[in-house]
């Protein structure tokens, strides 16, 4: 059997009872080490689990999956995820690699960025299209997300924006790229982007739905003890300072008054919030 085991948002200890269950009797545990960051390292994982864990980077995972599935049509093998196992695309090649090979899996669900979000107050049925904000360089700076967030705020949806990770690697022997640590873009990275793109977009004469005043939310480390949230205007989140890793960004769409009031309580300036905020809600 192949699980595909969701560890939460947090430490540890967020893994299910029953997902930390099909861990300790599995022969080989694999640790998917470059989606997502827990706040404690492989070696607290392997404490609690009584497991030794076996990273899994992502040329393992994208390019030498059938080695991963190896013996798992005749023992256990576990592979965990931050967060939910489906909340990258590569898992979902994984289960088919598996049914392929005629391997049964079983999927051990958990919390993730995508319904933790609702700590802030705003109602997940109120979320329109995910989007992703990658990392612009000097000659590749994309901007097809901002049109995705465009379209969310003109149907009233907010967007909640995940910010992308900058791999850096090194080629070495026989051309294998080693891979550095990631860096992890900040909430206020992602709003000097949209910023840029907003500046951009009036240059070429346009007026965007989304502008230096819409109301944002920055979150940091949700799940952790020292998960950060603050919501204020799109300029505001350009100079909001959340801390390590990991970040996420939402783009307020029409809100309801509960939402407003459960805004305030993470507010970096209420006024400006009230200011900016009556006009879209409903």
């Amino acid at each position: 059997m192949l699980y595909l085991v969701g560890l939460g948002l947090g430490d540890a200890k967020d893994i299910t009872v029953k997902g930390l269950e099909a861990v300790r009797r599995c022969r080989r545990v694999y640790l998917e080490a470059y989606t997502s960051v827990l706040t404690v390292g492989k070696e607290a994982l392997e404490e609690f689990y009584g497991k030794e864990l076996i990273l899994a980077d992502r040329e393992m995972v994208e390019q030498e999956a059938d080695n991963l599935l190896k013996e798992a049509d005749v023992c256990d093998v576990a592979f965990l995820v931050v967060g939910d196992p489906f909340g990258a695309t590569t898992h979902s090649d994984l289960v088919l690699r598996a049914v392929k090979l005629g391997i049964p899996y079983k999927v051990i669900h958990n919390a993730s960025i995508m319904n933790a979000v609702g700590c802030c107050g705003l109602q997940l049925y109120n979320f329109g299209e995910t989007v992703s904000i990658v990392f612009w360089t000097d000659t590749w700076k994309p901007e097809s997300f901002f049109d995705k967030i465009e379209k969310n705020r003109q149907s009233g949806m907010h967007t909640l924006c995940l910010l992308g990770e900058q791999l850096l690697h090194s080629l070495l022997l026989q051309g294998r790229k080693i891979y550095e640590p990631p860096r992890y873009m900040s909430v206020n990275q992602a709003a000097q982007q949209l910023l840029a793109i907003i500046h951009n977009r009036r240059l070429q004469g346009e007026e965007p739905e989304t502008t230096e005043n819409t109301i944002c939310v920055g979150l940091a480390r949700v799940g952790a003890p020292d998960e950060k949230i603050a919501s204020g205007t799109l300029q505001q989140m350009a100079t909001v300072e959340l801390g390590s890793p990991l970040h996420s960004l939402i783009v307020t769409g029409t809100m309801h008054p509960l939402e407003l009031e459960m805004l305030k309580l993470f507010s970096v300036d209420s006024s400006s919030l009230e200011n900016n905020a009556c006009q879209r809600t409903t």
